[in-house]
This record gives structure tokens, sequence and C-alpha cells, in this order.
């Protein structure tokens, strides 16, 4: 249940409170314990996975596939944090930071694949040299990267504060997602898994430009069970293929 009122007094935002009457969390609800177990069991398992696999395959993918693990997992373990300690002003930039920017990883993964599949299809398929797309779309995802951050660390540093103005730090990220939606590249020979990853991609990006948009105090933001379909589990969707087609494989081949 979404709570309305959002003024935290600096009195809680240290240490480990429960919840005030009348005084709503960042978040304008409290974190799911359950969820909050559950996606850091998948992302530690997929950490794991692809550190293993960076290791042994030491290919471009893994190690991108590696840090959108990792970033995930942080951000997980935040709200897992949140979950127990609401108010907590290290754990919600902890997760929001982390949660916005670890998908811009997997995106670049995809990127590398529209290249890699180009070669192995031949180059005759494509419009300009494989070899550019992971330059232009890699060049633009650390743009975004970089946007989505700074206005991360703006949004989350003024929510806590009291009479702050997050607006501005919500306005660069969604710049920032807008983005990095216009750079996911489209092309009819993904194989089904790739295809299946982009599509979970896109939806994740225009739910999270969408919330921001409304702000972290609109509809979306204050009900966590639009976040865990549309973000949570739109990462594990584009994510899960991958556990089963090992992508060190695939550029081994090309």
């Amino acid at each position: 249940m979404s709570l309305s009122k959002r003024v935290i007094p600096d009195s809680v935002l240290e240490g480990c409170h429960a919840l005030l009457p009348g005084v709503a969390p960042p978040y304008g609800y409290i974190p799911s314990l359950a969820a909050g177990i559950v996606f850091d069991i998948l992302f530690l398992g997929f950490t794991a996975l692809n550190l293993y696999r960076s290791i042994r395959y030491k290919v471009w993918s893994s190690y991108l596939l590696t840090i959108c693990a990792v970033g995930e997992l942080i951000g997980w373990i935040g709200r897992t944090w949140s979950s127990q300690c609401p108010y907590n002003s290290q754990a919600f930039p902890m997760q929001e930071i982390c949660l916005v920017i670890a998908p811009v990883f997997l995106a670049a993964t995809l990127y590398l694949y529209l290249g890699i599949f180009i070669r192995l299809s031949g180059d005759k398929f494509s419009l300009i040299n494989p070899k550019l797309y992971v330059r232009i779309f890699l060049t633009s995802d650390i743009i975004s990267l970089l946007v989505q951050a700074a206005g991360a660390g703006i949004a989350t540093g003024e929510i806590n504060s009291e009479g702050g103005n997050a607006w501005t730090g919500v306005y660069i990220v969604v710049g920032g997602l807008v983005f990095q939606g216009c750079r996911v590249p489209r092309n009819d020979a993904f194989v089904t898994i790739t295809a299946i990853s982009v599509l979970a991609v896109y939806i994740r990006c225009i739910y999270r430009t969408v919330q921001l948009a409304e702000g972290l105090a609109g509809y979306l933001s204050t009900h966590e069970g639009y976040f865990i379909a549309l973000d949570a589990v739109m990462i594990v969707v584009a994510y899960i293929g991958f556990v089963f087609y090992d992508p060190g494989l695939l550029e081994d081949e090309s």
C-alpha cells in the first residue's frame, strides 16, 4: 500500500527505524522483503555465472553481463535493506542509482551481439560496417549512463532533504533513459533469445521513462507492483536466455 506523506525528519535518516505514523519512506511504501530476497538470490546467481564465464572466456559480453548483474544485486540489496530500515538515507540512493544504471551494461551486450550476428550472417545484410555498431551504440550507452547516474544522484539527494526538489534530477534521468531507448538496436536477424532480451529492455526503458516523468511521488513510483513487474522481472527475462545460451560461445564462433 502506498503512503502519501513524504516529508522525512532528519533524525530517522541514519540507522534503522520502524515505520513512523504519518511519515512515508522515500519510496512511498515499504519495499517487499520477500521480493528483495528472491531478486537478491537471482542476481547473485547471475553474477556468479557470468563471473565464471568472464574468467573462462575472457570476452566483453561476459564482462558486461557481470557488471549488470553486480549492479542489480547491489540495488536489490539496497531494497532489501530498506524493507527493514525504510528511512535509511544510504539504502534508498544505493538501490535507485544502481537499478537505474545497471541495465545500461545489458543493453551494451545487445549492441555487441548485433555486430556479431551481422558478421556471422554476412556483411551484405548491414547498411554500415558491423564494427561500427558497437562503437556507435556503446558510445551512446556511455552518454546515457553518465546522464542517468548524474540525474539519479541529484534526485535521491534531494528527496531525502526537507524541502528538497527532486525534479531536476528526475528530468536528467528521463533524458538519459529516452536517449538509451532510442539507441536499442533492431534487426530481423536476431535470434529468439536476443530478440526477447531487446523487447524486455525496451519495456523496462519505457516504464522507467514514464515512471520518472511522473516524479518520485507519482503513481508508478509509489506502487511497488509496477516496479517489480516492469523493471525487475523485465531484467530477469532479458537475462534468463543468456543463462542457457552461453554468450562466450557465440563470440568464439565469430
